[in-house]
């Protein structure tokens, strides 16, 4: 599973800090690594120097082989919140897309 992370130019960002990001999705959505391909994070921070609550935004795509993308969305305080919160909400989603199939395969 390749995962991706994207920031705007309002977010000060290093390697370490992306490697950080992507643990956090890989720890939310590891047990879905084989039937994913790619997992695309986007952060923004939508007031840009001026500070308030929940001003950072994060779109995750997460793209399971064979089937559309799955796009969830989260706004936080802080960007590792928002890629937990959006991650949580990506693994809700993708349990709710391989449910459904193994429920179709059975029928």
């Amino acid at each position: 599973m390749f995962v991706q992370i994207n920031t705007d130019n309002q977010i000060v960002t290093d390697a370490e800090a992306n490697e950080r990001l992507e643990q956090r999705v890989r720890d939310k959505l590891g047990r879905f690594e084989q039937r994913l391909t790619h997992v695309e994070v986007h952060v923004a921070d939508v007031n840009g120097p001026r500070q308030s609550n929940n001003d950072k935004r994060v779109s995750l795509e997460a793209r399971p082989t064979g089937h559309q993308p799955i796009a969830v969305h989260a706004e936080g305080a802080r960007i590792d919140d928002a890629v937990s919160t959006a991650a949580n909400k990506a693994a809700r989603a993708l349990d709710h897309l391989f449910g459904k199939l193994t429920d179709k395969a059975r029928h």
